[in-house]
Formats: C-alpha cells, structure tokens, sequence
C-alpha cells in the first residue's frame, strides 16, 4: 500500500514536511487525502495566506451578524484550520464553540492560535465529516463549514454522507453556512482573482495549476521560495444547493463575496446559508398549487 492510499483508519503522523502526491498529482481525487496535504510545514505558513487582520476586515462583521440574526448561541466549526473563525466567535462573546477539523496538524494550531489571540483554550476535536455524530457530541445552532473546505470531498456519495450528518447535528432550527470558491467562473472562463476576501496574505501566491471537471489543484508560492498544493474538487455553485435541497435543508440563500446581489462571474467566493427549519406553509401552498 502506497502512501496516497492509506486506509481511513491510519492516520499520518504529525510533524511531517514532504507532501505526498505519487507519480501523477492530477490524478489523486481521494476525499481523504488532505491528511497528506496540510503537512507541518504547510499548516505553520497557513497563517501567512490567510492573513488574520486583513481576513478581519475584509469579511467584517459577516459571519457574526448571520449567526446573530437568527439566535445562535451554539457553533460548531467543522472545517476550524487553524482557528480563525472559532476564535473571532469567541471574541464576539458566542456561548459554545466547539472546533473540529481532519487534520491533526490543523487543529494543534489552531488551540496554539486560540491561546495567542485572547487567551482561548479551544475545544478541539479530530473528526471526519462523514462519521460527524461519531466524533462529535452533541446538537448545535449553527455549523460552519468555511475556507473551501468542502471542497476536499471527491466523491458525491462523500458529499452527501457529510451533509447529512451536519443536518443531523442542528437542532431543529438550526443553520449550515458553508463556504466555495467560484468554481463556476474558473471552469468556464479561467481563473482570476481580486485575492482581496479570503486569501489576503501579501507575498503569497495562490492559483490553479490545473483545472478539469473532477480537479482543481491549486499551487500555494510563498514569499521564502516555498511551495505547496492542494487537489480539490471544483463544486458549481447550483450542484452545492441541490445537495443542500435534496439532503433537507429548504431555505438557502447565496452570497457572492459576502454580497447578496452579484453576477456570477464575478465573486471570487460564494457562501451557501441553509436553514434547517421546516417550512409548513410553503408546503402548504405548494400542495395548493398542485
């Protein structure tokens, strides 16, 4: 068995440098080969691509006031990298956190962040998003699943496997907000990017190397010479929100680069917002109409 396909159960060890692509990179299309991705090295440079003050400010008060709007006191960060959201919550006084994450390197970062920005101890969790209820404990307002994360998923049956358990997770009122890349613009016009909401890091390049219907692998140059990829699965926007219907959420509203009017080759980013909440009354007239 080769390193590219370890079994679910074996999970690589912390502290490793080299990432781990074999023979063909373009070919890797496994929901389970992150772990091999976000090496050491990689994960303490995440912070450099991220930015946190310019992330700050470019999202502002975002993610906040959607939670805010509807009630929430309970999130669970199931994509928490290295912490950015999870602790922006907790500065913004949200009563639980809980932060869970694949990658065990992410997530020794992100309490490592916790502790640096404000003092927070984390409560971290390593959970794979397909087996979410095993893993994770408990029913929440709100689940976030941001930073493209999503996207590290290959197949649909993945796709729909983790969906569900995040529906499962929400209370009965609860919210998924769940982020992408413009996919859409990248396979039918190219890449481009304003770099200006999420990636905000100066000095870091990161842009596709290749791009295909089942592959969108993306080159990550920082400014001491240092490279890296990542193999992701380039979601269209309306496949997302069919998942989204068809696994039970019923209300999804979509946003491009945090605006809710938008042409949809312009976003760099859309950010899905499904309510879990049961709609009777649409129903209703639904039935009516039929």
């Amino acid at each position: 068995m080769t390193a590219d396909h370890r079994t679910d159960s074996e999970t690589p060890e912390l502290g490793r440098t080299v990432q781990e692509f074999g023979d063909d990179p373009t070919e890797v299309r496994e929901s389970t080969h992150y772990k091999h991705e976000y090496v050491q090295t990689f994960v303490d440079k995440w912070d450099e691509l991220i930015d946190w003050r310019a992330r700050y400010e470019s999202e502002g008060k975002f993610f906040v006031q959607q939670l805010r709007d509807r009630g929430v006191k309970s999130v669970l960060d199931v994509a928490t990298g290295t912490g950015f959201h999870s602790v922006r919550l907790l500065e913004e006084g949200f009563e639980t956190v809980v932060s869970a994450d694949g990658s065990a390197e992410m997530l020794a970062k992100a309490f490592d962040n916790g502790m640096k920005f404000g003092g927070h101890i984390l409560r971290v969790v390593q959970a794979d998003w397909r087996w979410l209820n095993r893993d994770v404990h408990g029913e929440y307002d709100a689940i976030i699943c941001l930073g493209n994360s999503f996207t590290h998923l290959f197949s649909e049956k993945d796709r729909r496997k983790a969906l569900a358990e995040f529906y499962a997770m929400l209370k009965h009122d609860g919210v998924l907000i769940l982020d992408q890349r413009n996919y859409d613009s990248i396979l039918d016009n190219g890449f481009s990017s304003k770099h200006q909401y999420y990636y905000c890091g100066d000095g870091v390049v990161a842009e596709p190397e290749h791009v295909d219907d089942g592959l969108a692998r993306f080159r990550y140059e920082f400014s001491d010479g240092s490279e890296y990829h990542l193999n992701m699965f380039p979601l269209r926007k309306d496949y997302t929100r069919r998942l989204m219907h068809e696994v039970g959420f019923q209300k999804i509203e979509t946003f491009g680069d945090f605006q809710s009017t938008y042409s949809d080759d312009e976003p760099d980013f859309f950010v899905h917002i499904a309510e879990k909440a049961y709609l009777e009354e649409e129903n209703n007239e639904e039935e009516n109409e039929a």
